[in-house]
């Protein structure tokens, strides 16, 4: 398999590596790349990975809706409605999971929704966004304290602060390195504070069902793809243990209506409602939802 030359990545040995699935970049190239599983750990791997100078370009496009407040579309509508009401209801939750929070790291923040909400609470927020545009918009939008380009700007910023509460909803996926990335994590968390990652999880029945026309595989932009066994080893090696799982019951119907987009060129909603609803049905019994939000914190706490 030629491909695994191009993967260069830590979390696990090429050699583990087996094939499991051929997807396309429907969004922007219309390239096709492999998904290659290590059965170890059920984590899924993006192959041929774009080279760092080059992945960018497969962020520029109009569909790429977390990095604008558009509403252009259906899609960009309903995306935004469910935002709205998602974002309400991942602060409750929150405030819910941790006592006395003052500081919150939102990495990935995109364009500020999640933040501006935190800043609501009195909570001191900072963000960290790599997508200019995206960024610029957060700062107008959110009243955060400091918004970086990423996280080793903000490694380089001087700041000693630790946060409460790190966030990244739908970042994990996409980062390059995640040894690395899950070492800057555990920096920053103060010792008792939770980090919360919400990722797709590739073992729910609408990502059975939909196979490469899934649209939470969204390749080449996602690097990883994500089962719980993956997530608890990986953070695991940093020693930062899962303490609890919340479903996003939302997700499993917004990929439905867009893998049906993907399959079809067109959208059948219904279609795409009972797919979504199935597979919520299905995760009460198997846990394995469209996307998971993990808890975290540290294993000595």
């Amino acid at each position: 398999m030629k491909h695994l030359d191009y993967i260069n990545i830590s979390p696990i040995s090429n050699s583990s590596l087996v094939p499991f699935l051929e997807c396309k970049d429907h969004s922007v190239s219309q390239e096709k790349f492999n998904l290659l599983e290590d059965r170890n750990t059920h984590l899924l791997v993006t192959s041929p990975r774009p080279k760092q100078g080059d992945l960018m370009r497969y962020y520029e496009s109009k569909s790429y809706i977390s990095h604008t407040d558009t509403k252009a579309s259906f899609f960009d509508k309903i995306y935004q409605k469910v935002r709205k009401f998602t974002t309400k209801n991942k602060v409750k939750k929150i405030s819910k999971t941790k006592n006395n929070i003052r500081t919150v790291l939102d990495i990935g923040c995109g364009t500020g929704d999640f933040l501006l909400a935190c800043s609501q609470k009195k909570w001191k927020t900072f963000g960290v966004e790599p997508h200019k545009k995206a960024r610029e918009l957060a700062k107008l939008k959110s009243n955060s304290e400091s918004i970086y380009e990423s996280i080793e700007n903000l490694e380089e910023s001087n700041n000693a602060q630790k946060f409460d509460v790190i966030t990244l909803w739908h970042v994990l996926e996409h980062v390059p390195d995640l040894d690395k990335y899950t070492a800057s994590l555990k920096f920053f968390l103060q010792p008792d504070g939770i980090l919360i990652i919400a990722v797709p999880n590739y073992m729910s029945f609408d990502a059975r069902y939909y196979k490469s026309f899934w649209a939470a595989y969204d390749v080449p932009r996602h690097l990883w793809h994500f089962s719980p066994k993956a997530i608890k080893i990986l953070f695991a090696k940093v020693d930062i243990k899962v303490i609890n799982i919340w479903p996003m019951i939302f997700d499993s119907f917004y990929i439905s209506l867009l893998s049906e987009k993907n399959k079809n060129a067109s959208v059948n909603i219904f279609r795409a409602g009972l797919i979504g609803l199935w597979s919520n049905c299905a995760a009460l019994f198997s846990g394995n939802y469209s996307s998971l939000t993990y808890i975290l914190r540290n294993k000595d706490i």
